[in-house]
């Protein structure tokens, strides 16, 4: 056995699981975009391949120019990441120490707790509503004077469900202005109710309040990683100074600028995931299944128990690979929507599922 001193607190951290890839299997479990990148995006990836032999922009600074120009706020603004879950690190480095205390919802964003404890802050959790919503009224009563950070994930991963304006305007007038508040919105290309705040807008003149959104979604780059974030200068100046070197690369930001310049297309694939979604909840609910009212690009079934036995029958009985969540009190399972002969795998899946 290695002699090698290891971080004793490390053994009390879970690794971060992944949604199974499977050979030849429909993969449903991981969020992703079902089409295939768009014809321009592959092209800028190969003409950017040609500058391999030299390190990538560190400060990203053309996909953040372009981003500030999107969303009308300055460039110092802008952090462009390795994915959201590298800023959501970032975040929790800039903020946290040994002790300080980060608040979320749970269930929420599996790697939520896996980082916190990575660098020694306290995790600090609300449960979810009845209707696997946010406890906005439960996180703001949990801050103390320790808390540094709260990660708000809207619309909610793995629930799919969303919080609206007045409720969200409502809780950050309430957060003291040393908190940081960091809005998740990995799915916001796929909410269609106006009540769902735009992150971005509602956090204007409210420095302690930041943004975080990702291509990996919407624009299909799962494969590359790149999120950005938005927040106040000193803050993104903060999440400069933590974030790994060269960590976002040459072809991840070639590709990140093709697909902003691609936007109403990818965008329009983005409406039909949102068609997609509300048919196969449809058919959910007439099956008999209790699914929460979902704005991201999956749905929710709060199975509890059967999580892991309906995950199981999928694979078994269609060749779909969904996630399952195993928790005993806030379990269920996650099913990506994709496209319609996918989904119609799962459904089929559904029906016959034996409860």
């Amino acid at each position: 056995m290695s002699q090698v001193h290891l971080r004793a607190a490390l053994n009390a951290i879970p690794t971060y699981t992944p949604g199974r890839s499977v050979a030849g299997a429909i993969k449903l479990a991981s969020n992703e975009m079902g089409y295939p990148p768009l014809p321009s995006v592959i092209a800028a990836i190969t003409e950017a391949a040609q500058d391999m032999n030299r390190y990538p922009d560190n400060s990203s600074g053309a996909l953040g120019r372009a981003l500030a120009d999107r969303f009308g706020v300055s460039p110092d603004q802008i952090t462009v990441g390795c994915g959201s879950v590298a800023l959501c690190e970032q975040f929790i480095q800039a903020t946290c120490g040994e002790g300080d205390e980060v608040i979320y919802g749970w269930r929420s964003f599996e790697a939520y707790p896996i980082l916190t404890k990575v660098v020694g802050a306290t995790a600090v959790t609300a449960p979810l509503l009845a209707g696997e919503a946010l406890n906005l009224p439960a996180l703001a009563a949990a801050i103390t004077e320790n808390t540094r950070l709260i990660f708000v994930c809207n619309p909610n991963n793995p629930t799919g469900t969303a919080l609206r304006t007045v409720e969200l305007q409502a809780f950050l007038d309430q957060v003291p202005p040393r908190v940081l508040v960091v809005i998740d919105e990995a799915y916001r290309e796929f909410v269609d109710d106006d009540d769902v705040p735009d992150g971005i807008e509602i956090a204007r003149g409210r420095d302690n309040v930041a943004v975080l959104r990702t291509m990996s979604k919407a624009y299909g780059l799962a494969g590359l990683r790149v999120g950005y974030a938005v927040a106040a200068p000193e803050v993104t100046t903060a999440l400069h100074k933590v974030a790994l070197p060269f960590s976002v690369s040459t072809l991840a930001q070639a590709a990140a600028l093709a697909s902003l310049e691609s936007a109403p297309e990818l965008l329009e694939r983005c409406q039909q995931v949102v068609l997609e979604r509300a048919r196969v909840r449809a058919q959910l609910l007439e099956l008999g299944y209790s699914v929460p009212e979902s704005q991201a690009n999956f749905v929710w079934l709060p199975l509890r128990d059967q999580s892991a036995a309906f995950a199981q029958h999928c694979e078994v009985a269609a060749n779909v690979i969904v996630r399952a969540f195993n928790d005993a009190d806030a379990g269920g399972v996650r099913i990506t929507i994709s496209r319609p002969h996918e989904n119609d795998a799962f459904l089929s899946a559904a029906a016959s599922f034996p409860r």
